[in-house]
């Protein structure tokens, strides 16, 4: 089976329904930039984030990974019966990362000056690191897609009128494009690995400097290792869960061997996170907090239990068997992932003086699920019209 653009209609109820969704959430993001984050959210001075940076962009950074996984599993480790999945997860990816860098901005109070990583440098900042790696690998991944559009195009360029002279140009241009892109295109694929890597364990490390204003169930040393060994947990599960997605979606028949395979990895890994996780408890004696049952401890409870879940599902071969089971492990790791980030930037994060407690206006709830449901409907654009996902 060779990538191909999906023959399918794009508009359905359900595309409507994402519709109206993101259309809402544009309504209130138009007013966050025309009247201010006080306008449509329920941060303050003694509360700077909130639901976008925990979830837009934490968490988003986190379930963007299957783009570095399945690139390390194809293209670096040699796999290439995983080819198939490559370029859905590229595209998850590039979408996830966008996402993330759109959320920042919105984020920022002056959204006017989020150019300022890019020339204002400090490598002392765990911050700055987490900028500048999110930008360069989000433009790896533009560079990665290319050869995606390069394929669509070539060939096949067909200006009209008096643009009819630049056919053959724009098509030599293609072509000595794609022909760059695959001789160089390993450098980006492990530039944009080694990327992932450093800022997702930074993310951890943002955290960490946080001190005192963190919640000691999640406040640990080995914070940027769980974020790192979380992110790469959640990788694999995130692309069988959007392949089984698409193929109920586009009403094609999911693509089990692969998909049993990647499944069958995803044991291991997490009982790798769990163990630091557990370890890590045992050696700074935390488990006394959980004991106090309040609002943290059962957010902690929640999340490890959705990852304990989720592995003792994987390790039956029943699971990665089932295209049923597999969804619902996945969507259990997924879920413990998303909730982990919540935990860290939002359940765990107080600060020191924070006189009002802190829960997102329905603004920020419509601006999330408005984006979200954007890239969705983006997403399925891109496969009707490039040839993303491999089918007969």
């Amino acid at each position: 089976m060779k990538p191909a653009p999906v023959k399918h209609r794009f508009f359905t109820p359900g595309v409507i329904i994402l519709a109206v969704l993101a259309l809402n959430g544009l309504i209130f993001l138009a007013v966050r930039f025309i009247s201010g984050l006080g306008a449509v959210t329920n941060l303050d001075n003694n509360t700077p984030w909130g639901l976008w940076i925990g979830v837009d962009v934490a968490a988003g950074v986190a379930l963007a990974a299957g783009g570095f996984t399945s690139a390390a599993l194809g293209h670096v480790i040699h796999r290439e019966h995983y080819h198939a999945i490559v370029r859905p997860a590229l595209l998850t990816a590039l979408l996830g990362y966008t996402f993330v860098a759109f959320a920042v901005c919105v984020d920022i109070g002056r959204f006017y000056y989020i150019w300022h990583p890019l020339i204002m440098w400090n490598g002392n900042s765990a911050l700055f690191e987490v900028g500048i790696c999110v930008m360069i690998y989000m433009t790896v991944l533009y560079i990665e897609f290319l050869p995606i559009v390069t394929e669509k195009f070539m060939g096949k360029v067909n200006l009209p009128g008096f643009l009819e002279t630049f056919n053959e140009p724009a098509d030599k241009l293609l072509r000595m494009l794609n022909s760059g892109l695959s001789k160089t295109m390993f450098i980006f694929i492990i530039a944009g690995v080694v990327l992932s890597t450093l800022h997702q364990s930074s993310l951890g490390t943002l955290m960490v400097i946080a001190g005192q204003k963190m919640h000691p169930l999640w406040q640990t040393p080995v914070l940027p290792l769980l974020f790192l060994l979380s992110a790469i947990a959640v990788g694999f599960p995130m692309i069988i869960f959007e392949s089984l997605i698409a193929s109920r979606s586009f009403k094609m028949k999911p693509e089990m061997k692969i998909l049993s395979r990647l499944g069958s990895m995803v044991a291991p890994i997490l009982g790798v996170y769990l163990a630091v996780k557990i370890g890590d408890m045992f050696i700074s004696d935390d488990f006394k907090y959980i004991l106090k049952f309040d609002v943290p401890a059962w957010m902690f409870m929640a999340e490890t239990g959705l990852i304990i879940i989720a592995f003792v599902l994987f390790l039956s071969k029943e699971t990665t068997r089932s295209p049923g089971r597999l969804f619902l492990a996945s969507s259990l790791v997924i879920a413990g992932v998303l909730l982990n980030r919540i935990n860290n930037f939002i359940v765990a994060y107080k600060p020191l003086y924070d006189p009002v407690a802190y829960f997102p206006s329905f603004g920020e709830i419509s601006v999330t699920v408005g984006c979200i449901a954007l890239l969705v409907l983006i997403y399925r654009a891109v496969v009707i019209y490039f040839p993303v996902i491999s089918h007969k």
